[in-house]
């Protein structure tokens, strides 16, 4: 074999190669997983004691898990906030004051069980809200959080984490880790009387299309 043949043979080897490896690379590129913490997101309301039972009031905040933020958007937003109810911007009016108008396909299911062990999400385990209904039900020990009476205090239930379906279709985990302006580690009664409403919470946002794993 004559040097000119065996390179050659050597360049179609390289170039077979080339061509396989940008071949193995031609699939879709995923944006990353987003894992980020939001701190004393307020979520006020107004509460009637006067009525039997009391009644609340006052502008739910959305937030949008692909922004990372709350927004004022009718329809980019994913959840919504007020006291302790949580919406989702999928199903149907639940008949609250004030409540949002639903514009996407949002779901939420809790799940029993550490932030970081859950790694993959139920496509089948959605709930949506509606009129019999909220989907993230409100209530100590019903869904997010344990109420303490001693000294009146919201105190999310450890081990409940929130998969919610966006409301493009996308997913994201939650764990709420207080209720109270700047997460104190002891809650006493003034601070359940006067810093309420102020969610910190953990999160991870899955932005990729029909991807369910985090």
């Amino acid at each position: 074999m004559n040097m000119l043949r065996k390179m050659t043979i050597a360049s179609a080897l390289i170039l077979g190669f080339a061509a396989c490896s940008d071949d193995d690379n031609n699939g879709p590129n995923l944006d990353p997983v987003n894992a980020d913490q939001v701190v004393n997101l307020h979520a006020p309301q107004e509460t009637d004691y006067t009525q039997n039972p009391p009644t609340a009031s006052g502008a739910f905040v959305r937030f949008s898990f692909a922004t990372g933020t709350t927004t004022t958007s009718d329809t980019e937003w994913d959840i919504a906030f007020r006291g302790t109810t949580i919406l989702v911007n999928g199903g149907a009016s639940t008949g609250i004051t004030e409540e949002p108008v639903r514009t996407g396909d949002a779901g939420v299911y809790l799940v029993d069980d550490t932030f970081a062990n859950v790694t993959e999400v139920n496509t089948s385990g959605f709930a949506q809200d509606s009129a019999d209904g909220l989907a993230l039900a409100t209530g100590s020990g019903n869904g997010w959080y344990t109420y303490d009476p001693s000294v009146m205090a919201i105190l999310p239930t450890p081990g409940k984490v929130l998969v919610f379906r966006t409301n493009n279709g996308r997913y994201a985990k939650v764990e709420i880790l207080s209720y109270y302006k700047d997460s104190p580690a002891v809650i006493t009664e003034d601070i359940a009387l006067s810093d309420l409403r102020y969610y910190t919470f953990n999160y991870v946002y899955q932005p990729n299309d029909d991807v369910t794993l985090f």
